[in-house]
């Protein structure tokens, strides 16, 4: 599920906004809510390997207004081996 979360003046996942099953729908839904300007979608490791899709969502100058965020479940065959 993609989860919108707001910027609350503390946290940029701070104010839970919805959940909503495709990614269209939730920057759909964070386009009213939130009224960013851009949405950029992360490609950093460290959210790749705890299983995360994260979407940034920036004012034109840059600030943060809030993220969309999608945790997926890894598959039987991404476990790592270990040779112990």
């Amino acid at each position: 599920m993609w989860k919108v979360y707001k910027w609350d003046g503390h946290y940029i996942q701070g104010e839970f906004i919805s959940e909503h099953s495709t990614e269209k729908v939730a920057l759909t839904k964070a386009k009213r809510r939130i009224n960013y300007s851009t949405a950029v979608k992360s490609k950093l490791k460290a959210f790749k390997d705890r299983g995360e899709t994260v979407i940034w969502l920036d004012r034109e100058d840059g600030t943060p207004m809030g993220l969309i965020i999608k945790k997926t479940r890894k598959k039987k065959g991404d476990a790592k081996v270990s040779t112990g």
